[in-house]
């Protein structure tokens, strides 16, 4: 993937300031909105389900995070979600702590047999569990990585048709035949709630404005990974605190520059 074709990509998210619709869980709404606007995308929280399927039909992209999820507001995932489909509105699905009850686990397949999800993004133990191989979570939070993740992704991919985002140390994706993998980041990323939710409406941003899904998964992948990587440098000392803040100033800031002198991308 050529460096130039992810500035692009980024440039086109902060000229065209896409609508990205967030139906997210309690815990990160103002982080997640914040962040977006800090990138150059317009972010909306809608939840009724009178007004999901108007709000999703005009949006870029429809993010849709299980994080503290009851029963409406998964009505309302559903609906909007339906919506996005019939408008041509790319779906991305976050499914927050798959695994760690049934009810989670069923939702997360619910969600994805009822719609066309054009990205699952999940760390290792979520993605395993929604296909049905057994992975340890604590809560919502993966517990030690197993076995190969990028067979795992690539399985997932394949098993539902869809491009595959496993995050962790390093992320993978993939749709089934095309495989990468982004290894920007820093670790102090976990000591932050919802950065992950974060990650997962900044790939919607870039998805609204990028056609190609696996560029778009790509690009927003390794600009926040950059961005962390700087803020880390500048704050990661002071604590997770300042490190969020400095994370939203970086991906506000972040320069064609930094991305070329940082971007660590393998394509397998």
């Amino acid at each position: 993937m050529d460096t130039l074709q992810i500035i692009n990509t980024l440039e086109k998210v902060k000229q065209q300031n896409p609508l990205v619709h967030n139906i997210t869980n309690v815990v990160v709404t103002n982080f997640t909105a914040n962040g977006l606007l800090a990138l150059g995308a317009s972010p909306v929280m809608a939840y009724a389900k009178e007004e999901v399927a108007d709000m999703a039909k005009i949006s870029g992209a429809l993010v849709l995070n299980i994080g503290t999820l009851t029963s409406d507001e998964i009505e309302a995932m559903i609906i909007a979600g339906k919506s996005a489909n019939d408008h041509g509105v790319p779906v991305i699905f976050d499914p927050v702590g798959a695994g760690a009850t049934p009810y989670r686990t069923e939702t997360s397949r619910k969600i994805i047999d009822e719609l066309s999800i054009s990205i699952l993004r999940g760390n290792s133990a979520e993605i395993a569990n929604v296909i049905g191989e057994a992975q340890t979570i604590k809560g919502v939070d993966a517990g030690k990585e197993a076995g190969n993740t990028v067979e795992l992704a690539q399985k997932a991919a394949k098993m539902l048709k869809t491009t595959v985002i496993i995050t962790g140390k390093d992320d993978v994706i993939t749709d089934g035949e095309t495989t990468y993998v982004v290894h920007n980041g820093h670790p102090i990323l976990t000591k932050v709630t919802g950065s992950g939710c974060l990650l997962s409406s900044i790939i919607g941003a870039f998805t609204a404005v990028e056609k190609n899904v696996l560029l778009a998964s790509i690009s927003a992948l390794s600009i926040y990974g950059i961005a962390a990587e700087i803020a880390a440098s500048n704050k990661a000392s002071d604590g997770p605190g300042s490190f969020q803040i400095e994370l939203l100033n970086r991906l506000a800031t972040i320069s064609a520059e930094e991305i070329q002198g940082h971007i660590k991308i393998e394509k397998l």
